[in-house]
């Protein structure tokens, strides 16, 4: 039960201060919670990068689209372990919703999807 409690706590700190990267907009803090490899996709484009590629990704989302706030607006997991979430990056000129995937890996929960949609 405690483990069990544990485990949980630990999975909502991850998805917590995966949403505080993501408010900061920073590719530098957002990698840390990154799979070897990621998918991600903005407005439909992109590909399965590793963890470098996709670093270089994120900062050229983020600087291209300077963060101004980040809220989830939901939050779930299925039957095989795997976590989801959907939220709202906005930045000035607008927002993107954003859907995750976080799988555990080991003892980590880790991003393995990442795709943002012009709103």
């Amino acid at each position: 039960m405690c483990s069990a409690l544990f485990a949980g706590s630990f999975q909502e700190d991850t998805i917590r201060d995966i949403g505080i990267a993501m408010k900061a907009g920073s590719a530098k803090e957002l990698i840390n919670f990154c799979n070897k490899t990621v998918e991600i996709r903005i407005n439909g484009e992109g590909a399965n990068y590793s963890r470098n590629q996709a670093e270089v990704i994120l900062r050229n989302f983020f600087n291209e689209y300077p963060a101004k706030d980040f809220s989830y607006t939901v939050k779930g997991s299925s039957s095989d372990n795997l976590k989801y979430t959907i939220g709202v990056y906005t930045h000035e000129k607008g927002s993107f919703r954003v859907v995750m995937f976080i799988k555990k890996i080991d003892n980590a929960y880790l991003i393995d999807t990442l795709n943002f949609s012009k709103e």
